[in-house]
């Protein structure tokens, strides 16, 4: 049912976007109603995106589990790690922006406010899940697949040649020792902000070197972003894996 909120937003300008031209067009616009929405527009006439998030999750981890049994031999382990770094929300989220889809989110006006980054991103990537959901409903598996294929698995090779399968900190670790022969450390450099919303610095260091900084919420997350930048830094992509692709027709399960 057409409502005075769809006309604010191109959604045909999405749909061409994502190569998908919607049967029901009210269910790509729920996929990006968030439940914050509702609670300043009560009389909206569809609702959150959230059982469409639970319903897509399911089908994106099924698709890329799929693709990665059906071409690879790598044992169970490593491409449990392989389709974590697929379909997590920092993934998801990138996705999302790639897409552009924060523009055709319906956000309550403290939720469109909010200048996080990590809230946005959890919004985005809950969303990208929520549209697959979407897909699934109105095109059926296949159509899922095709915008699954297109959109993330497409981002395999860039995980495997970056090491995006393991955290900042493990791959900065593993490289470090490879490479130098060194075991990073971390120390807190400052801390500011109330107790309950500190802002930490951390450093990494090989050795006496202080290699970069990061900040967090947390001791944890500084150090993650503190790693990230230090991969940068040295130019490093993380530990080399050995990929073992099925060949075409193999019989091997």
């Amino acid at each position: 049912m057409p409502v005075p909120a769809y006309l604010e937003k191109n959604f045909q300008q999405l749909e061409e976007k994502i190569g998908i031209t919607f049967t029901n067009p009210d269910l790509i616009v729920q996929a990006l109603v968030h439940r914050s929405f509702l609670n300043e527009n009560r009389d909206f006439p569809l609702p959150h995106n959230e059982r469409l998030e639970f319903l897509g999750d399911a089908v994106l981890e099924l698709v890329v589990t799929k693709f990665l049994f059906n071409n690879y031999l790598n044992p169970e382990g490593e491409l449990t790690n392989w389709r974590a770094a697929l379909v997590n929300g920092k993934m998801c989220a990138q996705i999302a922006r790639e897409i552009d889809i924060e523009q055709y989110l319906f956000l309550s006006h403290g939720e469109a406010k909010d200048e996080s980054v990590k809230a946005r991103d959890y919004i985005l990537a809950n969303a990208i899940e929520a549209i697959i959901g979407a897909i699934y409903i109105d095109q059926g598996y296949d159509m899922a697949d095709q915008f699954i294929t297109r959109w993330i698995i497409v981002k395999l090779p860039q995980v495997l040649e970056e090491g995006l399968w393991m955290d900042a900190k493990s791959r900065f670790q593993e490289t470090a020792q490879e490479v130098v022969g060194v075991t990073p450390t971390y120390k807190v450099l400052s801390e500011e902000g109330p107790d309950h919303n500190k802002t930490f610095t951390v450093g990494v260091f090989l050795g006496k070197e202080k290699v970069a900084t990061g900040e967090g919420g947390s001791k944890q997350e500084a150090q993650t972003d503190a790693a990230e930048n230090g991969l940068q830094v040295k130019q490093w992509k993380g530990p080399k894996i050995e990929i073992l692709k099925k060949e075409p027709n193999s019989s091997i399960i």
